[in-house]
């Protein structure tokens, strides 16, 4: 389901524009957030100790991310709101990430069919972030987009290796694809909050970056021995609070200490 009506009310003192761009921070917050929680739980799991510290960073990284957008968002909304209350005093359905980030891990190839779908979407979306007028969001697109970039190398290596690797692991590799192909269309799409925005020279769509998107992975794909997946439906609700049945088990996994020791500190 794509959100066709406008969710950002006006903020008490802040404009239209800053209630707008308050929720798409959230989206993309939300998105960085919930990948790095899915990303821990490989730890102590992946493959190899290599794999199992390679995932870690990648994680600590999109945490990282996160953090800065949710601070963002909640100074763009006029709330004051910071990535605690965000991250761990929100319920399921109040989560705006994509439903591709939210995509049980799977076996290993699933979670790189994954991670490449996703890093070559991020570093397209972050290098046009970087050259938005606002100098912060500029700077954090920029540094964003350059970690990510090393995310999208990590999961274009695995995807050859594990395409051109053993039968089974061919096998794998595309069925993970197949399996993440479906929910890769609701990263681009465009709502009354994004078109606000961009009228506004706020921040870039990501629709223009599809077919870009499409050329980069298609090229993976193919490098790997693989076939580019044509899916015949396409997911969405992520961004309107609907998400997937084992989202809110993940959801508690995050806000687990924050629920028993609320107000606690470190």
């Amino acid at each position: 389901m794509t959100t066709t009506t406008d969710p950002a009310p006006r903020t008490a003192g802040g404009s239209r524009v800053d209630a707008h761009l308050a929720v798409h921070l959230l989206r993309l917050g939300d998105d960085a957030l919930v990948l790095g929680q899915r990303l821990c739980q490989w730890i102590t799991r992946a493959p190899t100790v290599e794999e199992d510290l390679a995932l870690s960073n990648i994680a600590l990284d999109l945490v990282g991310q996160a953090r800065m957008l949710l601070t963002l968002s909640g100074r763009a909304d006029g709330t004051g709101r910071g990535e605690d209350d965000f991250a761990f005093t929100r319920s399921e359905r109040e989560f705006t990430n994509a439903l591709l980030t939210e995509l049980s891990n799977g076996d290993f190839a699933a979670t790189i069919a994954r991670q490449l779908a996703y890093t070559h979407y991020a570093v397209l979306y972050y290098e046009a972030l970087g050259g938005c007028a606002d100098p912060e969001l500029a700077a954090f697109g920029q540094r964003a987009a350059k970690e990510v970039a090393f995310h999208r190398l990590h999961a274009d290596t695995w995807t050859e290796r594990l395409g051109l690797g053993t039968p089974e692991s061919t096998r794998r590799m595309q069925r993970g694809l197949d399996q993440v192909w479906p929910y890769t269309a609701e990263l681009f799409d465009e709502d009354d909050v994004l078109r606000h925005l961009v009228a506004a020279g706020a921040v870039p769509s990501p629709a223009p970056l599809r077919p870009l998107w499409e050329q980069r992975t298609a090229e993976a794909v193919t490098r790997a021995g693989l076939t580019v997946p044509t899916p015949h439906w396409q997911a969405r609700g992520g961004r309107a609070g609907l998400h997937t049945e084992e989202f809110g088990t993940l959801v508690a996994e995050l806000q687990s200490v924050h629920r028993q020791f609320p107000g606690g500190t470190w």
